[in-house]
């Protein structure tokens, strides 16, 4: 759920609007330090003036840290993306390579002077998730069945997953969506048109940055413990590959690529070694080098043979030719004009 969460969120700047975004991976990492740092004995351990106004340490309702999250991580979102608006292609990717590792850098070195994000240590202690008083990280007997804690941390994820392909989709098809598709096919036949690229390309930011901002607070509170390890850009290449594995701009494709890179490199995890043991009697190569290489194999073949995706979103003449075909209309055939007259229209 959490992979489905940051590819739809990525799939908004890169699917709906056409923007590559190699740096997502830090809106990530700027919603889990919110929970870390608001939810957690950290700064209260480490700066007197905050352990004299809160003694008992922070412990920020987890709804609220929630809203401070998306609105953090939007604002860099829009950050991100003032700077860039005149760039395009290679040199948008190299632009958001560079904030992604800059964030990632700075948060693995803000342990001094000021310890505010400890470092390469990372924070624990962080407090669970906590909803109306009711508190996901503890078991919970309900109905007379026994609901553990990360069954629990699961429905929240899917819910909060339903709620963002919700407003995917609600945004996909109003005006918004419309502008974002026109700025992706042509940006300067949009511009001419009268869309206001400028505005639009920084709200798919920021609505981007927003649910990879939420996905953040949601594993920090999940995990009990963010470090920078966790926010390397070689997660950012796997959000971009279910986006660009789904189908880039259509949800369910999304939704696709998302579960199944989540899925296979797990299966392979559990079934390589076994594999080998049992053939050769001993492990003759490393299992996550057998998973990197498959993982790598499966990503090109499906690049050699499906570069729309697995599930890429339906062309926009097929979609006009069901929906005439539905409404049982017959196809309208321009006149044919004779040197003797008109023709017929059929």
């Amino acid at each position: 759920m959490l992979y489905v969460m940051l590819a739809l969120g990525l799939n908004i700047v890169v699917g709906f609007t056409g923007l590559l975004d190699l740096g997502y991976i830090a809106f990530y990492a700027v919603g889990a330090y919110v929970a870390a740092l608001l939810s957690s004995p950290h700064l209260t351990t480490h700066f007197a003036v905050i352990a004299q106004l809160a003694p008992a340490g922070l412990h920020v309702s987890f709804l609220l840290i929630a809203l401070v999250g998306v609105g953090l991580a939007a604002l860099f979102g829009i950050l991100l993306g003032a700077p860039t608006l005149g760039l395009r292609g290679d040199y948008l990717a190299i632009v958001t390579l560079g904030f992604g590792e800059i964030v990632r850098i700075f948060i693995n070195n803000l342990d001094q002077p000021a310890n505010i994000t400890n470092g390469p240590k990372g924070i624990a202690e962080i407090d669970s998730a906590s909803i109306v008083g009711f508190d996901l990280g503890k078991t919970h007997d309900l109905l007379g069945l026994q609901f553990p804690s990360v069954y629990l941390y699961f429905y929240l994820f899917a819910l909060a997953a339903l709620l963002i392909v919700w407003v995917c989709t609600r945004l996909q098809r109003c005006r918004i969506g419309r502008a974002w598709a026109a700025i992706r096919e042509d940006e300067v036949a949009a511009k001419a048109m009268g869309i206001n690229t400028r505005n639009l390309k920084l709200l798919a930011f920021a609505t981007g940055a927003s649910f990879g901002g939420l996905c953040g607070v949601m594993f920090g509170a999940f995990q009990g413990f963010v470090s920078p390890e966790s926010f390397t850009f070689w997660e950012s290449i796997v959000v971009l590959a279910c986006v660009v594995l789904g189908g880039m701009g259509h949800i369910p494709g999304v939704i696709l690529g998302a579960v199944l890179l989540a899925v296979f490199p797990e299966i392979l995890r559990s079934t390589v070694e076994p594999f080998q043991n049992a053939v050769f009697g001993r492990q003759i190569v490393d299992g996550e080098i057998i998973r990197q290489f498959l993982y790598g194999v499966a990503m090109v073949m499906v690049m050699l043979f499906r570069r729309e995706g697995l599930w890429p979103s339906p062309k926009h003449e097929d979609r006009v030719a069901k929906g005439t075909r539905s409404q049982g209309n017959d196809l309208i055939v321009p006149a044919a004009v004779t040197p003797g007259g008109a023709g017929n229209v059929g």
